[in-house]
């Protein structure tokens, strides 16, 4: 399954099909929230969000090729993501695109 950033096909013969989007949404660990936010008053990088935020764009694309495998599609096409939004006590981050089906080998039609 190839989830594809482009918006349009490289290929004329290539069905688009469904819009197609996952939300995810990870807690925080309470006592490293609790660092992170000391972190924020004194400055630097926020790396405990950033592992989440990652985590969560990484189960996000492995969500959204399950869904378009389960509805019949080869990938996804047009594949982005939300800015991933840091809430009190976890991330968000929602990905989305249309879901697309290559000619079946033989078919003419």
């Amino acid at each position: 399954m190839k989830l594809i950033a482009l918006d349009q096909p490289h290929r004329s013969d290539v069905e688009v099909g469904e819009f197609l989007f996952v939300v995810v949404v990870y807690a925080a660990n309470i006592v490293r929230d609790v660092r992170e936010n000391i972190r924020n008053l004194v400055g630097g990088r926020m790396t405990h969000y950033e592992a989440l935020i990652e985590k969560a764009i990484e189960q996000g694309l492995a969500d959204l090729e399950k869904k378009a495998a389960d509805r019949g599609y080869d990938g996804v096409l047009g594949v982005k993501f939300s800015h991933p939004l840091v809430v009190d006590g976890g991330v968000e981050v929602i990905l989305y695109g249309n879901g697309y089906r290559l000619p079946v080998e033989g078919d003419n039609s």
